[in-house]
């Protein structure tokens, strides 16, 4: 093993103790300080730099059945994270590498090396292998190009679109010759944010009025693509909206995560058939064949500076479980991530 001269002896580490009913409360969680890992053979030791939370890990710490395994009471829990390699017991990655692995909520990961991705923190800043170059970006990728299967001259909805998957949405479909492209959000400051940075056509904020309403004066033509992060109304809204032969893809539905009691479903369905639209619910892990194409052609973009991003960073391992809990309540403006 080749190694750092000085490994850590003590490790914080947010646990899960107890399973959240309706919003997550501080007191369903430990920061706990624990034994710093040792790397077995085939692993490396990283030193987590920086850290992902997201919406999707409001699901997982439900007993309740899928697509992801629930966090285990009492153990450490998992998400997306970078960081520099301070041990190595594996070929091919050596000390001092920056990997990107997913046994986040930690300051030091013992990651098995094929679970691990190197990185190059000279081509693109660490943190954006979370966000824009990472699982969000794919995720608006592969939601809108495949799953929503848009095309050149679509009109495109997008809500919660000032978020990470969001925002990028958006913008992959002006790059690529929207006709139209809208979006929600829930502040003022996210809407101006949107049009003047982002580029998008037109953008309203959802506590201002009904969806529905909104969605129908910024987008009279109706819509061809909705990418749904939000549920509820906003999927009503554009179910309404749609235009003949329309898409929705589903990525999320925050607006229902910490619902104890099931949310009702759009009232219009009915206006599918008439539409003949369709709506596919979809995950990331399902497109990984995406990814090179998605690097290769996001990659100069951001570079470039032709797509924008905008990150949320909060600092220390011992606030990881406010930010999770900010990207609930919509504080973040684009990726949040914890830098530890």
């Amino acid at each position: 093993m080749t190694d750092s001269p000085a490994l850590p002896a003590v490790n914080r580490e947010w646990h899960l103790v107890t399973r959240p009913v309706g919003w997550p409360k501080p007191e369903d969680f430990a920061l706990v300080e624990a034994e710093a890992p040792t790397p077995g053979d085939g692993q490396v030791l990283v030193r987590n730099l920086f850290v992902s939370v997201d919406p999707y890990m409001r699901g997982r710490m439900s007993a309740a059945k899928s697509y992801a395994a629930p966090y285990e009471l009492g153990e450490v829990m998992q998400g997306g994270a970078v960081g520099e390699v301070v041990a190595s017991n594996a070929e091919g990655i050596a000390v001092g590498d920056h990997v990107l692995h997913f046994l986040g909520w930690r300051e030091y990961a013992a990651v098995d090396a094929e679970n691990a991705v190197k990185v190059d923190p000279q081509a693109a800043p660490l943190s954006t292998y979370l966000g824009v170059l990472g699982m969000t970006g794919l995720t608006a990728y592969a939601g809108l190009l495949r799953v929503a299967a848009f095309k050149e001259g679509d009109s495109v909805f997008v809500s919660g679109a000032a978020g990470a998957v969001g925002s990028q949405v958006g913008q992959i479909a002006k790059l690529k010759g929207a006709s139209r492209v809208i979006g929600s959000a829930g502040s003022d400051e996210k809407v101006r944010l949107l049009v003047d940075e982002y580029g998008f056509d037109a953008a309203f904020n959802y506590k201002d009025g009904p969806v529905s309403e909104q969605l129908r004066a910024a987008a009279p033509d109706g819509v061809d693509v909705y990418f749904d992060n939000v549920g509820g109304d906003h999927l009503e809204a554009a179910v309404g909206s749609l235009n003949l032969k329309g898409r929705i893809a589903v990525c999320g539905m925050i607006s229902v995560y910490n619902n104890t009691e099931p949310a009702p479903g759009p009232r219009n369905l009915a206006r599918l058939i008439q539409t003949r639209g369709r709506i596919e619910g979809f995950l990331v892990g399902d497109h990984y064949d995406l990814q090179p194409k998605f690097v290769e052609e996001v990659g100069p973009w951001v570079r470039s500076g032709e797509l924008k991003y905008r990150e949320t960073v909060v600092e220390g391992i011992e606030n990881n479980l406010e930010a999770f809990l900010g990207v609930l309540r919509g504080d973040n403006t684009g990726k949040m991530i914890v830098k530890l």
